[in-house]
């Protein structure tokens, strides 16, 4: 806002000051040009009275006069034509300008938080609180408004280039000053030449320009004395004459230039002219430009009325540094005529051109202080003893004249006024007077006579009386309907109102606001209007209504004059941000109108500043649009001045920001955006790629793959899946590769962990370990995804897309790590960077893109960013305001779009760091190096490819598959191991199997097992001898990792290498995904990679087969009929549960085979006689086989076949045995982590004692059942025979075991309880009780069956037994009863004879059985020993009866309980009793 140094009152007085004409003869011109100074140039800065003067009022009251300044102006015959007034103006706002460089600071990177005053007051957001209280608090001090030196400088060239005009003399010459110099040869006669030029000019009917304020014009003579030239008798002499001629009154002698020009020159003296003839360069060339004029003197200069209110340099420095506080306010010095050479770019004439280089040359060289203090006290004798009297004298005189009519009456003075004025023009009807401007008086009409009265009192600061004559001067012209009069007697009336002192009464503002509307709407005159709103506001403003001011100047915006609307606009909005509570949003909608109008009248600077002030207020409210329309035209307006970098900013700050704008729109801003940021990077070619806006970039998105692509399938041949981008990211996964490849390391460090294992890690992400720098290998590539997404609504085309990176080679293999030296985007021998071409991004899209790198040297890479061509494929439009052949010679189009190229950064953010106690009081973050790896040297690099592996198996099938091992790395691996949680899945087989086919297709119809003809026999046993890698049970070793038996070990490079694989379909049916990683090593160690791993994820969907149970009983035969010894029952139940939908037609029993270091199976007790046993669907079959001990316990397995077809199938060899030992270990592996929960959830299990352990021991059986079948498939109109196997492991006698696990049995164990039955329980049984373990308070006692287990009995008996009960009727019948001891100690055995009496139904069916003799025994059986009792029974009638009563109790021999042993499994004991 217009807030100057100088108060409203100040401000005014100084708008109407009396003028004072120049006529300067040749002489006294070249006197004052030495000077490079005009005679009114060179006393303008002294124009101002230093002191108080005194004058005589009409009533002889003395009057005081303050701060009187004077202008004096060289006389210009011509009134200025409106253009040149019009061009004058908006030059003077293009020259003033806030300080070079305040705008490019206003918006920088897209951040338009401005600097808006020296105490960085920010619009930040939140922002209305804050504000207001600051703006509350800034409108108590002192200085706080913003300064406004372009309006300012405006409102003083405006009121300076007032023309002026008939119904008012505030601006017609009161005196005339004639100006001769001493060195002339007749001073006397230049003087009186001048006087009659003047005389010419104003009693002349040739020329109406410029006015005079009275007929009579005070004329003051003055000779111009050069020091320098000496002849100071004679200036003397001429002087002395003069004042004879003119009176000491009338003229005055100047004398200047007392020093030389060329002597001094490091003298500093004061230039007190620069500050007007800056201002004023231009106003004085403008009415050149448009038209001759006629120049009396030969001063170029225009009629000017300096307005400043400043006497020296000091106060206009201090501007700027007074008012500070003021929020709106930019940091600029408050010369209004400051401005730099390169932004004034208007074409001028010649003329302008050699007067604006002159306006820095220096002023005054010839002028000491002295002079100075001579022009100061020249100004002061004219005024005092010139001037002023004249003054005086012509109020005196025109008081006199309208006294001396007071007295009369209304009607004579009418007719006084008839006789001054002549005929009058007939008066008009209402309509036509508010059509014109009214009525036009002759000069000597008594109420223009009485309007120069005022004026002149107005113009020596006699307020009340000026305002009396203007108000009865209003009157007059009111009544006569000469509004144009009117109009001018009210606008000078309410300022005289103003400015008297003591405010004796209240403004009148009615007045100003009647005057406004006469000049605007009757009138039809704006300029005069616009005096009116300026100098009306300024007296509002200081009396604080900002409302009524802000009205005042909205009113006069009109389309006439965009450069005046945009002025008043702004002015307008610094009132609205000065009232009391601060309106901020209408400031902000009056600087982007202010802005608007700025931009129509060419003032693009301006316009600019607005703008930017007003986004301050909009930034970040969410008002997108309004900001978008605020960025676009800042843009355009910094293109326009050429400031590229702002313009790229603003347009940059539309694309970033969540547009809701149409799709066309956004085109256009992109284009705009495009088209501006082409010409920047014109600017500087050669200078580093900027940052492009768009697309976005979500870098924590960012992934880095090291390694090749996988290979495709080439169709039997599969390639591992290993890792790819592809794959989403799992945490569980990820960790059971790590678990794997840590114990694949372990079993190559020979089963110790390594307290330092970190696990490979080929793909990087946002869920990775990021900590450490990532190795690269060198020649592999690294493949980095970047995450683009594109906001806007019309696609983006990215050409020539790629990685920007840094690198500084190094050498790992030499002690000192070699030189290092930094190559950044450059160096293709070092890394090779793979180029997108082109890159679309449809609307709103989110894409991946993946750029490749590959390094051919050791080093630390650095990936910094993505660099490439940012373009659109629509069609490229011609953008307003721009020649459409610029675009096409400037723009590069790809797809009938513009592109331009520049970067942008991948910076990510670590984890945030929350381990330490100042971790978690602050906030810190960790590194994320994935974008920083090191490159290593060569490594080898192993591919696998699996041929013909299956998708589909059944439960338990076997079948054969090959895999390859590949070395396409450029160095030997070794040590090859395979790892996987699933061991009993595969097997590469043992020594055995290098004797199978090699290739695929010998193998095609051969069956996976080593298979031998049948002998007669039909018991096959061998044995053989298993180390730890075909079973690993027991032996200390890791059976998940099974060493891959490469031929000498290792694998060259480019060799390749084809294993034979077998795999088990797993019993549970499903989809299992089974996990490979393969280690492997290089021949060399390396410092930084020690192994390589490569994944392989196996998914496999099995479908059910066969059911297999069994339980095993002990004999009741003690020996069998060869004398082998202690024998079994076996009983196997095989059960067809496939679904139709598998194709399987029926299922064959080939052979059951049997594994155990104690047990063997003998043979098949098959009640059929046909051996073969099918299985169609639903189908059972239950099979009982004879298993005996082997006779030597040896720690190896042995292996028992019992064969059903044709063809034995060896089962101690690949894959049959391998399959079981793993299924073994897995079953042993799952009974661990059963106990483990079982441990966790309860308390220990205590250990036995080893009384109950050899009870135990007894009931334990070692033996384990392989059930081989075979299936026939019908697919494709084509037989297909599958080979299977199930393993049953049986513990304990008695006990039912199956071939699967079994989820019921396992519900309790692993917690997955029925809660269903759980809600049945008491609900005071706790979680805990229903897994009740054996604690301390409950004895460790074994159960019946394992007592039942400790004695075996038998009954030796006649089955059937004749007797003639005729003759002798007693039957006796001897029975022999055999006792075994199980254990591995001695028992007490009793026998008890005794029938028990307990239930009546054991007396029906002994009858009268009894036992003869004793009725109990003791005895004592020693380890494995066999003893026999002989027992006789009688009977009295025939019968059927059981000889099973006897009761048989047991205890260890050092044990005191005894224990009855259980018969109830035994087979009943019947005997027949026969009469004879």
């Amino acid at each position: 806002m217009a807030q100057r140094v100088q108060s409203a009152q100040e401000f005014l007085q100084d708008s109407f000051v009396p003028l004072v004409a120049a006529l300067c003869s040749e002489e006294a011109e070249k006197v004052t040009r030495k000077n490079n100074l005009g005679f009114c140039e060179l006393i303008k800065p002294f124009c101002r009275l230093t002191s108080e003067v005194h004058m005589r009022d009409p009533n002889n009251q003395l009057h005081i006069i303050k701060n009187l300044k004077i202008a004096v102006n060289n006389i210009i015959t011509q009134p200025p034509q409106q253009g040149a007034i019009r061009k004058l103006l908006n030059d003077v706002v293009t020259v003033s300008q806030p300080a070079e460089g305040l705008v490019a600071n206003v918006i920088t990177a897209g951040d338009y938080d401005l600097n808006i005053s020296d105490l960085s007051v920010k619009a930040s957001v939140p922002w209305y609180s804050s504000w207001k209280d600051t703006l509350m608090g800034l409108n108590t001090s002192t200085f706080y408004s913003a300064t406004t030196p372009w309006f300012e400088a405006y409102r003083e060239s405006f009121l300076q280039s007032m023309p002026s005009s008939d119904h008012e003399f505030l601006n017609h010459y009161v005196a005339c000053m004639l100006v001769v110099s001493s060195s002339e040869p007749e001073p006397v006669e230049q003087f009186l030449k001048l006087s009659q030029e003047q005389h010419q000019i104003q009693h002349s009917n040739e020329y109406s320009y410029p006015k005079w304020f009275i007929p009579n014009t005070l004329k003051y003579y003055v000779l111009l004395h050069d020091v320098s030239l000496g002849e100071e008798q004679r200036a003397d002499s001429i002087y002395e004459e003069m004042k004879q001629r003119y009176g000491t009154q009338g003229c005055y002698l100047l004398k200047i230039n007392s020093r030389g020009s060329n002597r001094g020159a490091d003298e500093q003296i004061p230039d007190p002219w620069s500050q007007y003839l800056q201002k004023n360069t231009i106003q004085t060339q403008e009415p050149f430009e448009d038209g001759p004029y006629t120049v009396i003197s030969n001063k170029n200069s225009d009629h000017f009325i300096p307005l400043d209110g400043l006497g020296n340099d000091s106060k206009v420095d201090g501007l700027s540094n007074n008012f500070k506080s003021h929020p709106l306010q930019l940091d600029h010095t408050s010369e209004s005529g400051c401005f730099d050479g390169t932004d004034y770019v208007k074409p001028n004439s010649s003329m302008h051109e050699s007067k604006k280089s002159n306006t820095w040359t220096p002023h005054g060289t010839c002028l000491t202080l002295t002079d100075h203090d001579r022009i100061r006290q020249f100004i002061q004798e004219f005024t005092f003893r010139g001037l002023l009297p004249h003054i005086e004298k012509t109020i005196r005189q025109l008081n006199d004249q309208l006294i001396s009519r007071k007295g009369l009456s209304r009607s004579l003075f009418s007719a006084t006024k008839k006789w001054f004025s002549g005929s009058k023009v007939p008066e008009k009807s209402v309509n036509e007077l508010k059509s014109t401007s009214g009525l036009l008086y002759p000069p000597e009409a008594p109420e223009l006579q009485i309007r120069k009265m005022a004026d002149l009192c107005f113009l020596v600061q006699h307020y009340e009386l000026a305002y009396n004559c203007y108000h009865t001067a209003k009157k007059d012209f009111l009544n006569d309907q000469a509004m144009l009069y009117a109009a001018g007697a009210l606008e000078m009336a309410a300022v005289s109102a103003f400015l008297q002192p003591g405010a004796p009464r209240p403004y009148p503002a009615h007045y100003m606001d009647t005057a406004i509307q006469t000049y605007r709407d009757i009138c039809k005159n704006m300029m005069l209007a616009e005096r009116c709103v300026l100098l009306s506001a300024e007296v509002l403003k200081s009396q604080s209504k900002y409302s009524e001011a802000a009205a005042l100047l909205i009113r006069l915006t009109s389309e006439d004059s965009d450069l005046r609307s945009a002025l008043l606009l702004e002015q307008a909005a610094h009132c609205f941000i000065n009232m009391k509570s601060p309106m901020v949003r209408k400031f902000a909608f009056h600087m982007i109108l202010a802005g608007h109008r700025y931009s129509k009248a060419g003032q693009k600077k301006h316009a600019l500043r607005c703008y930017c002030q007003a986004m301050q207020v909009y930034k970040g409210k969410g008002w997108s649009l309004a900001e978008d329309h605020i960025n676009f035209t800042i843009g355009r307006q910094s293109f326009t001045l050429r400031q590229l970098d702002n313009a790229v900013s603003a347009f940059r700050h539309i694309l970033i920001n969540d547009s809701k704008q149409s799709a066309a729109q956004q085109g256009a801003f992109l284009r705009e955006y495009l088209y501006v940021y082409r010409n920047v990077s014109q600017l500087s070619p050669d200078g580093p790629l900027p940052q492009l806006p768009l697309p976005y970039i979500n870098s924590s998105a960012t992934r880095v793959f090291f390694g090749h692509d996988r290979r495709p399938s080439e169709g039997e041949k599969q390639a591992a899946t290993h890792i790819s981008l592809d794959q989403e990211y799992d945490s569980e996964f990820s960790y059971q590769w790590k678990e794997l490849e840590e114990q694949a390391v372990a079993a190559a460090n020979k089963g110790t962990a390594l307290s330092n294992f970190q696990p490979t890690q080929y793909c990087l992400n946002k869920y990775s370990d990021n900590s450490r720098f990532p190795l690269g290998v060198v020649e592999e590539p690294i493949t980095v995804e970047v995450a683009f997404r594109n906001p806007l609504k019309v696609p983006l085309l990215l050409t020539d897309l790629s990685l920007l990176w840094k690198f500084q080679p190094k050498d790992y293999n030499s002690k000192n790590n070699g030189e290092t030296k930094e190559v950044e985007t450059s160096g293709k021998d070092m890394i090779g960077a793979e180029v997108i071409s082109e890159f679309l991004m449809n609307s709103e899209e989110t894409k991946m893109a993946r750029l490749k790198l590959f390094p051919h040297q050791t080093g630390e890479l650095h990936i910094l960013g993505v660099v490439y061509n940012l373009g659109t494929i629509q069609s490229t439009s011609v953008l307003d305001g721009v020649d459409p052949s610029v675009v096409l010679q400037t723009g590069k189009f790809i797809s009938n779009g513009m592109s331009v190229r520049g970067r942008q950064d991948l910076e990510i953010q670590g984890p945030r760091l929350n381990s330490t106690k100042e971790e978690k009081t602050s906030i810190k973050y960790g590194p994320d190096r994935r974008l920083d790896p090191i490159i290593t040297e060569e490594m080898p690099l192993l591919e696998v490819f699996f041929i013909n592996f299956p998708t589909g198996l059944l439960c338990g099938e076997i079948r054969k598959t090959y895999v390859e091992f590949m070395n396409v790395g450029k160095c030997p691996l070794t040590g090859v191991k395979v790892v996987s949680k699933r061991p009993e899945f595969f097997t590469f087989g043992g020594s055995s199997a290098i004797l199978t086919p090699l290739s695929p297709s010998a193998s095609e119809h051969c069956s996976a097992y080593k298979t031998v003809v049948k002998h007669s026999t039909s018991l096959y046993s061998l044995t053989s001898s298993a180390d730890s890698s075909d079973f690993g049970v027991g032996t200390g070793c890791q059976p998940e990792v099974i060493d891959v038996p490469l031929p000498d070990s290792v694998l060259l490079p480019g060799a390749s290498v084809q294993l034979p694989m077998w795999l088990r379909g797993p019993d549970e049916e499903g989809v299992h995904e089974i996990n490979f990683l393969f280690y492997y090593e290089s021949i060399r160690k390396h410092s930084k990679m020690c192994h390589r791993v490569l994944r392989h994820t196996a998914v496999i969907c099995t479908s059910r087969s066969l059911t297999v149970r069994a339980t095993v009983y002990r004999s009741n035969a003690l020996e069998d009929e060869k004398g082998d010894g202690d024998n079994m029952l076996v009983f196997v139940d095989v059960e067809n549960i496939n679904t139709s939908e598998a194709g399987v037609k029926e299922f064959h029993i080939v052979q059951v085979s049997s594994n155990s270091k104690n047990w063997k199976l003998q043979e098949s007790i098959n009640l059929s006689e046909d051996k073969d046993i099918k299985l169609a669907n639903r189908e059972k079959g239950k099979l009982c086989l004879k298993a005996v001990r082997c006779k030597h316990s040896v720690e190896n397995y042995t292996f028992a076949d019992i064969v059903f077809g044709s063809e034995q199938i060896i089962s101690s060899t690949s894959p049959c045995a391998d399959f079981f030992f793993r299924s073994l270990y897995s079953d042993l592996k799952r009974t661990r982590s059963q106990q483990s929960v079982h441990t966790s959830q309860g308390t220990a299990k205590p250990s036995p004692d080893n009384a109950v352990r050899l009870i135990q021991k007894c009931s334990e059986v070692d033996l384990n059942i392989i059930v081989l079948w075979k299936a026939y498939v019908v697919e494709d109109n084509k037989q297909l025979i599958l080979e299977g196997q199930h393993h049953v492991v049986l513990h304990t006698v008695g006990k039912e075991a199956f071939s699967f696990p079994q989820k019921q049995g396992f519900k309790k164990i692993l917690g997955n309880s029925d809660w269903e039955d759980l809600e049945q329980e008491s609900s005071e049984i706790g979680l805990f009780n229903f897994f009740r373990p054996e604690n301390t308070s409950v004895p460790a006692r074994p159960s019946l069956d394992q007592f039942s287990s400790l004695i075996k009995t038998s009954l030796h008996y006649p089955e059937t037994y004749n007797h003639p009960f005729h003759q002798k009727s007693l039957c006796i019948v001897p029975v022999t009863l055999l006792l075994s001891n199980c254990s591995q100690a001695d028992v007490d055995v009793i026998i008890d004879l005794r029938h028990k009496t307990t239930s009546p139904e054991t007396l029906e069916i002994h009858g009268s059985f009894t036992w003869l003799g004793q009725t109990q025994y003791k005895l004592q059986l020693k380890s494995q020993e066999v003893s026999s009792l002989q027992l006789k029974a009688c009977f009295v009638h025939t019968g059927v009866y059981n000889l099973g009563t006897p009761r048989v109790f047991a205890k260890l021999s050092d044990q005191v309980t005894l224990f009855e042993t259980s018969q109830q499994n035994s087979m009943p004991a019947l005997i027949i009793i026969g009469n004879v």
